[in-house]
């Protein structure tokens, strides 16, 4: 479910680009921008680069839930709602800098004026997704210092998007319980023993 988010983010923020900058290669690229070993990634140069930088559950939510069905009642655990914290950074270097700039612009600009997609302005999301929901997210100078540190990269322009209840539900029955159509109580009174 979060690569589908992510793939259809990259999609259509790499459709909008292209058209804007009439670019012929794919320019959006969901990746890491350091290798686990501290090299950069290859495929990165020169990019507007996606990627994770943290997943957050939505805390209002129940554990359990019953639902009905045939043969029964069933209990299952309640979907997990997530937020995801996307990082989109403009990976143009040197004397490309300015390109950084212009392309970081663009992507600002594109999720101010398309911050949701559903399956009416998207059809081609993911059925299993209702909808995605991106917002700015404002972040201080220190915790931003400190998030290209762990990243272990050194600071791009960028923005970070925190993307609303993102559900995942595997659907997973916990118990099951079997409808009775009728049910015999006998009750037994003092006379009845004597």
């Amino acid at each position: 479910m979060i690569l589908s988010v992510m793939n259809h983010i990259s999609l259509k923020l790499n459709q909008f680009l292209k058209n804007q900058f009439e670019l012929v290669e794919d320019v959006v690229v969901v990746s890491n921008l350091v290798d686990h070993d501290g090299a950069i990634s290859a495929n990165v140069n020169n990019r507007v680069v996606i990627f994770l930088t943290n997943i957050e559950r939505e805390t209002a939510a129940k554990t359990h839930y019953m639902s009905s069905g045939v043969g029964g009642d069933f209990t299952q655990h309640q979907p997990v709602h997530l937020n995801l914290y996307l990082m989109v950074c403009a990976n143009f270097s040197g004397a490309n800098y300015n390109e950084s700039l212009k392309f970081i612009s663009s992507v600002v600009g594109y999720f101010q004026q398309q911050p949701v997609f559903n399956h009416q302005n998207s059809p081609d999301l993911d059925r299993d997704i209702e909808k995605i929901v991106l917002d700015i997210e404002n972040v201080k100078n220190h915790d931003l210092s400190n998030m290209w540190g762990m990243f272990g990269a050194k600071y791009l322009p960028s923005i970070l998007y925190k993307v609303r209840m993102i559900t995942i539900d595997n659907k997973a029955v916990i118990s099951r319980v079997s409808k009775t159509s009728s049910v015999n109580v006998s009750v037994k009174s003092e006379s009845d023993s004597q």
